[in-house]
Formats: C-alpha cells, sequence, structure tokens
C-alpha cells in the first residue's frame, strides 16, 4: 500500500505529513506576520486540526487542508499581528552613532528595507517573501497560495517595482 492510499489518521502517514510540510506552512505564516512564535503556533493547531478531522481529509488533499486552516486561523488574527508587525520594525533611533559612516548607512538601508517590505500589502509581500526568502518557485507559490501563477508574477512584479520607487534614492 502507497503512502498517497493510506489514512491521514495512520501515525506514520500523519508523521510524514508534519516532517514534509510544517517547515513551509510555518514560513507561510511568518512572512503573513512577522512572528516566528505566532506562526509556530499557528502550525501547530493547524496539525491539530488535521489530527481531529483525519477520518475525513484524504492525503492527497492534506496539504492544501493544512495551508488553508493556517490561513484561516492567521486570517482570524491578522489585527494583532499588523500591530505586532509595524512595532518591530520601528526601532528606535535616537542614540548618537560614533561608528563609521558605512556602519551607519548600511543600518539605515536594512530599517528602510524592513519598512518598504513591511508596508507592502500584504498578498504582494507574501510572494516576495516565499520567493526570495523561502526560495519558493512560482509553482509552488500559487499552489500555496490557491492562486495562479500568473497572478504570483503580477504580485511579485508589483512589488518589485513599488520597492525599486521607495529605496530609489538610498
Amino acid at each position: 500500500m502507497s503512502l498517497e492510499t493510506k489514512s491521514v489518521c495512520e501515525n506514520e502517514t500523519y508523521k510524514h505529513l508534519f516532517k514534509e510540510h510544517s517547515t513551509s506552512i510555518r514560513n507561510f505564516i511568518y512572512y503573513k506576520c512577522g512572528d516566528i512564535q505566532q506562526a509556530e503556533d499557528i502550525t501547530q493547531e493547524a496539525f491539530i486540526k488535521l489530527w481531529d478531522n483525519c477520518s475525513k481529509v484524504i492525503f492527497e488533499k492534506a496539504k492544501s487542508f493544512l495551508y488553508t486552516v493556517a490561513r484561516n486561523h492567521f486570517l482570524n488574527e491578522v489585527a494583532h499581528k499588523k500591530i505586532v508587525l509595524k512595532h518591530q520594525l520601528h526601532l528606535p533611533s535616537d542614540r548618537t552613532n560614533e561608528s563609521p559612516e558605512f556602519l551607519l548607512e548600511e543600518k539605515e538601508f536594512m530599517a528602510k528595507l524592513k519598512r518598504v517590505i513591511a508596508d507592502l500589502p500584504e498578498k504582494q509581500r507574501e510572494v516576495f517573501l516565499l520567493s526570495r526568502i523561502d526560495k519558493k518557485k512560482y509553482s509552488e507559490i500559487s499552489e500555496i497560495l490557491d492562486i495562479s501563477v500568473k497572478a504570483v508574477e503580477k504580485r511579485m512584479s508589483q512589488a518589485l517595482i513599488s520597492m525599486r520607487e521607495q529605496i530609489g534614492n538610498v
């Protein structure tokens, strides 16, 4: 009996699903919320829900089920997440800096880059981070987000244009 025909309720199949998808789901949620602990908690909740519903979810649909549950759980907390992300990216800059000019410029650039990424619309930000940080192919991103590859290309293009406009004079 192949893994595809096994029940999600079987321990080995469930362990396989966790090993295969937990890191990607955690990163997917992390890119949305900017809080690794929250992302890990949401990932755990998704796998708990999969276990609770294992008799209703077929193996071939388990990955999609996990991403949908994680996304929905995140959307239930989205207002709180945006506040957390905003506060994390606004670091105080009220001290005098005696380090070399290059280090100061580098620090300013990185802070501006984080702000620019954080200020991207959520859909553009998640595509950008999945592609550039998680090294996902557009086809993988389209499957994760349940959108077409063309939509992924458009969001990435819009994100890059927006970022170039905002970072251009650094």
